[in-house]
């Protein structure tokens, strides 16, 4: 998911959109442990996706408040 496909989302589709691949990276996070996925540089693709959607809603969250 790209900085701008973000930037396009609600503030409540980017909160669902949080818990949406927090799951996911549970998920693969599991399987890993289990078992090493087949490639494990989804694992960080997830962290980053979750990254940048905290990131947008912290900085909607500080435009609010200013």
């Amino acid at each position: 998911m790209k900085n701008s496909e973000i930037k396009e989302l609600s503030t409540t589709e980017i909160v669902e959109r949080i818990e949406i691949e927090k799951g996911d990276l549970d998920k693969l996070e599991m399987n890993h442990i289990i078992s090493p996925v087949e490639n494990p540089l989804l694992i960080r693709k997830s962290r980053r996706i979750i990254a940048r959607l905290r990131t947008e809603l912290q900085m909607r969250k500080l435009q609010e408040n200013a």
